[in-house]
């Protein structure tokens, strides 16, 4: 038996026990928010959505077949996809249009060549670019974690998957399950794509049309940060839901501030019309019945609901907390609350907030390294729905805050 069947064959050991473990602690979590009275402070009273970032990213590599489906197993009602093209026009689920980030085509000799550097959104950046690849040679390409912190073993086992893949993933698992799953792809980076004759909304409406899903029942959400994307999808016929990503650079700890830096300081549409605004004028009254005219609703960053501040010495520099020669999220303390979530449920719009994560230094300190904290403030608050990483733990967290209203 060769060693790679070897590798594969424990790494399918570990997904199972994995999920066999979590499914058991969830105790049925599928059934979660079902046949349930609650008096929910979301848009349309509904439970919160659990919406698997990137599919079970927090355990398995990104955005693979594998991924997604073990984000089912764990009992995510929602599967999050990014699309880039490949030479051939193919739609694929990956972050980043360079695949030096989350594969290893770095060791393939036979792709040495088409290493370039080139800019992507205005941001120079030097790789191997999916656009250079067809979808044969893509699918000779392992994806790998993309955060060093989090599980390494199974760099290089699974594929990259096209979306039509994780749609046929989400029907059979739909009928196979009895659950209603959904999916929320992203037109990742749709200016760069037009530029290059690569053009991503005819495609995905195509596509979504085959799948019979082009109307506002349909299990889909399509999300952009390029206003100019959704718009163009929407005069071409798309009826699902759709959703405006609200982006930042970063938050400034010394006083809770919103950072603004290229490209995240706006969506690169806007950037490229010449456009003085930013992603924060979007959240202002003005900028959410504008959203609402082509939108269901946004994708904002969560800290532009809860911020977090940090503590300053006698010298005016940031304090380190938890003593670990590091200055992160962990060193501050989580903020009171913006009026973002009610202001965008005045304009008739969902809230679905982005991206939360187990690790230690992307908790508040106050939340005092349980991330079940972070979740309770924000469903509190009456969020529908968050984009998650650990879709176990914001299921169980969920299932805690609907008992703890229920009492």
């Amino acid at each position: 038996m060769n060693s790679q069947l070897l590798v594969n064959r424990a790494a399918r050991r570990i997904i199972c026990s994995m999920t066999l473990l979590f499914s058991w602690a969830l105790c049925g979590c599928s059934d979660y928010g079902a046949n349930r009275p609650y008096l929910l402070p979301t848009l349309n009273s509904q439970v919160p959505l659990v919406i698997a970032h990137r599919g079970a990213s927090g355990y398995l590599p990104e955005e693979t077949l594998e991924s997604y489906t073990m984000a089912i197993d764990l009992g995510a009602e929602v599967l999050e996809l990014d699309l880039i093209s490949t030479s051939d026009g193919i739609l694929i689920a990956r972050h980043d249009p360079n695949l030096t980030i989350s594969t290893d085509v770095a060791i393939h000799p036979e792709f040495a060549a088409r290493k370039k550097t080139t800019q992507v959104d205005g941001n120079t950046q030097t790789g191997w670019f999916a656009s250079d690849f067809t979808l044969a040679e893509i699918k000779t390409l392992g994806a790998i974690a993309t955060d060093n912190e989090r599980a390494q073993q199974f760099n290089g086992l699974y594929k990259i998957v096209t979306f039509q893949e994780v749609v046929d993933l989400v029907k059979e698992k739909s009928a196979s399950t009895g659950r209603a799953i959904a999916v929320y792809p992203e037109t990742k980076n749709p200016t760069y794509h037009r530029d290059l004759g690569l053009p991503l909304e005819d495609k995905l409406v195509d596509l979504i049309n085959k799948a019979g899903w082009n109307n506002k029942s349909a299990p889909i959400y399509v999300q952009s940060f390029e206003p100019g994307s959704l718009k163009y999808m929407k005069l071409r016929g798309l009826d699902t839901r759709l959703i405006q990503l609200i982006d930042a650079s970063d938050v400034d700890l010394k006083t809770g501030a919103m950072l603004f830096s290229p490209p995240y300081d706006k969506p690169y549409d806007w950037a490229r019309a010449g456009d003085s605004r930013m992603f924060s004028d979007m959240v202002t009254p003005a900028g959410l019945a504008e959203i609402k005219s082509y939108a269901d609703g946004i994708g904002p960053w969560k800290r532009y609901i809860i911020t977090l501040k940090g503590s300053l010495d006698e010298g005016g520099n940031l304090k380190d907390i938890n003593g670990d020669g590091k200055i992160n999220d962990a060193d501050a303390v989580s903020q009171a609350a913006t009026t973002l979530v009610a202001d965008a449920h005045k304009a008739g719009l969902l809230v679905h907030p982005f991206t939360f994560r187990n690790e230690q230094r992307r908790l508040a300190s106050d939340y005092n390294d349980a991330p079940q904290k972070e979740y309770l403030a924000f469903y509190r608050l009456g969020v529908d729905g968050v984009f998650t990483d650990f879709a176990d733990t914001a299921i169980a967290t969920l299932k805690e805050y609907l008992n703890e209203i229920k009492k």
